[in-house]
């Protein structure tokens, strides 16, 4: 593949600012590795699945900056997302008595990304980290925004810490090796900046839907570009979540309740939040803030992506619990992120009687 589709999106956090960098073949180019902090050495976490086809490259690419790089290959899944899991990468970094210069460097999905930038910020009390995304998901989402956290038994990342990235690394080549499952997931945090942001990109996104699931160079790079602009732009004005940043958790409430209902990693995340749109958009309606052709018109394209639209039948009571342990929740009262008209969002309870015809109608 090429290397001209390159672009560069920054995220404008004062002094922890930090560039996103989008294209192709970044993770051989010694370039896109230069300027990062100096250390004796470098620690690529990833896992069983991304580890033996990307692992190599990025070792090469590093020694050119670090006199030593070591490679931790974590078990592959959402259930490993775990204090154990957490423990082992610090088991690493003592053996080798990594001092607080030591670089982490974050290669693979969501979960890897979310783990490794968590054991970033607690080792030493931090040490610096670089996000290597290799799923869409992770590339347009998680990866982007200083977000970290393990999963608990009774909610999803519920133990974490803001903290940023020195740099994000999106080699747009690594989403040519994704199975299909992991690339309708990552369209459904693509899909979901539309309605919360921008229903310009929503069109362009109905447009383009087979070209993405055809894995198109130019349409992959126009939308990890586009979603990570979104974010940058959200994340620069509301860095901790306090208030807006919440709209980017659209689909997430009813999305992890589906999750942690099923036992996590049954559904894939993206699937999930999928789904948790068609919720959350017959929320919208049921609230008279949007009309039934917009929900209509995001359930197709939800679908189109290969993401479920009905709802695993968890019972009204078991959703109504999962959300209420969500972290947006305030003094037990759920809080939704609603479409109010589309591309602007808002955060907002709901009567329970309203949402549980929401998940009946929703639900199989």
């Amino acid at each position: 593949m090429s290397h001209d589709i390159a672009h560069q999106v920054s995220i404008a956090l004062g002094d922890r600012s930090y560039a996103i960098s989008i294209a192709s073949g970044l993770l051989s180019q010694p370039s896109a590795w230069q300027g990062l902090p100096r250390a004796a050495t470098a620690l690529i976490v990833t896992n069983d699945t991304v580890g033996p086809l990307y692992a190599a490259d990025l070792t090469r690419s590093l020694s050119a900056h670090y006199p030593k790089v070591l490679t931790l290959s974590l078990p592959d899944g959402e259930a490993y997302k775990t204090w154990e899991t957490l423990q082992s990468i610090f088991d690493v970094l003592l053996q080798n008595a990594c001092d607080r210069k030591t670089v982490l460097f974050a290669l693979g999905g969501g979960v890897v990304g979310d783990i490794t930038g968590f054991a970033a910020a607690c080792y030493m009390r931090g040490v610096p980290f670089v996000q290597v995304p290799t799923t869409l998901l992770a590339q347009v989402d998680s990866s982007v925004g200083g977000k970290t956290a393990i999963n608990h038994p009774i909610g999803k990342n519920m133990v974490g810490a803001f903290y940023q990235p020195e740099r994000v690394v999106c080699d747009l080549q690594t989403l040519q090796s994704l199975p299909a499952r992991e690339l309708s997931a990552g369209l459904a945090e693509v899909i979901k900046y539309g309605p919360i942001a921008d229903m310009l990109f929503f069109d362009w996104i109905e447009q383009h839907i087979d070209a993405l699931l055809q894995r198109d160079a130019q349409a992959l790079a126009y939308a990890v570009q586009r979603s990570c602009e979104i974010k940058a732009h959200v994340v620069g004005q509301d860095e901790r979540e306090s208030g807006l940043r919440a709209i980017l958790n659209f689909g997430h409430t009813f999305g992890h309740a589906i999750e942690a209902g099923l036992g996590f990693g049954q559904w894939l995340h993206g699937e999930a939040v999928g789904c948790g749109m068609v919720m959350a958009a017959q929320l919208s309606q049921r609230l008279g803030l949007v009309d039934a052709a917009f929900t209509e018109r995001l359930s197709a394209l939800i679908a189109r992506a290969g993401l479920p639209t009905v709802g695993p039948a968890l019972g009204v009571e078991a959703y109504l619990h999962h959300m209420r342990v969500d972290k947006k929740a305030e003094a037990g009262d759920i809080r939704f992120v609603l479409i109010d008209p589309p591309g602007t969002a808002l955060v907002r309870g709901a009567p329970d009687a309203l949402v549980a015809d929401v998940l009946q109608a929703c639900c199989r």
